[in-house]
């Protein structure tokens, strides 16, 4: 957060715009703003309640959402014509595309990765080679931020997990702190250059090269690092909750 106000106010920001939209939304009141916008924020409702119900997956949720703001964008809102509809699937497809295309080389990978047993062999490898906890989290975190880059959060938890929790609990890691550890850096290597995933979602929508991007955004993975590193190695920031 600290970081972004400084990019904010380093770069720029065009108040005057912003200072005419909020004045603009004062002289409405907050109930004829909120009776406007009231189905888009049933948005974020729909999603949340969607998961946290049971009733479907995060996927699932993010599909039911985009079509729902489909239906309030042409019926209630009408923002968007009906005619338009092709234009906004072909403008989706040529977005998506090229992120579908890294994402089946990702689990093909992932899957190249699996029947070498490269996990395994990695594990037994830390084992061997390190006895200090400190050092063998330090190992863990690296491997995941590489397994992060390269492979697709799903598969990379359900091949990793079975392996790796049985080696940080034998060294006194609890499972939801290391739940928590492994989840941060897998999140991490989506945003790691070069292969993650996040940089090209990022690229084909502000249609801004990766590697702009990649550079931009080592200041924040730089700080997730640093993150990362508090969360593994002051469990209470996991575990405060549960205790």
């Amino acid at each position: 957060m600290v970081y972004a106000f400084y990019c904010c106010k380093k770069n720029g920001e065009d108040r005057e715009r912003i200072n005419s939209v909020v004045n603009e939304l004062k002289k409405k009141g907050f109930w004829k703003v909120f009776k406007e916008s009231f189905f888009a924020v049933l948005t974020p409702v729909i999603i949340l309640g969607c998961i946290y119900s049971g009733a479907a997956s995060p996927t699932e949720a993010a599909v039911i959402s985009v079509f729902y703001a489909l239906i309030v964008s042409v019926l209630i809102y009408r923002t968007l014509k009906p005619s338009e509809i092709v234009s906004v699937f072909l403008d989706s497809l040529k977005t998506y595309a090229p992120i579908l295309f890294i994402l089946a080389a990702s689990m093909a990978f992932s899957r190249v990765l699996t029947l070498m047993q490269v996990s395994q062999a990695v594990s037994a490898w830390i084992l061997s080679t390190f006895s200090n906890k400190f050092l063998i989290l330090i190992v863990i975190n690296i491997f995941l931020l590489l397994v992060g880059m390269v492979m697709d959060t799903t598969p990379a938890i359900l091949i990793l997990t079975p392996i790796l929790l049985p080696l940080v609990t034998n060294i006194g890691v609890d499972p939801v702190h290391f739940g928590v550890i492994m989840v941060v850096n897998l999140a991490i290597g989506f945003v790691t250059p070069p292969i993650g995933v996040n940089l090209f979602v990022a690229s084909s929508l502000s249609k801004i090269p990766v590697m702009t991007i990649s550079k931009k955004a080592m200041p924040m993975i730089g700080f997730f690092l640093i993150a990362l590193l508090i969360i593994t190695y002051v469990p209470a920031v996991s575990l405060i909750l549960i205790r």
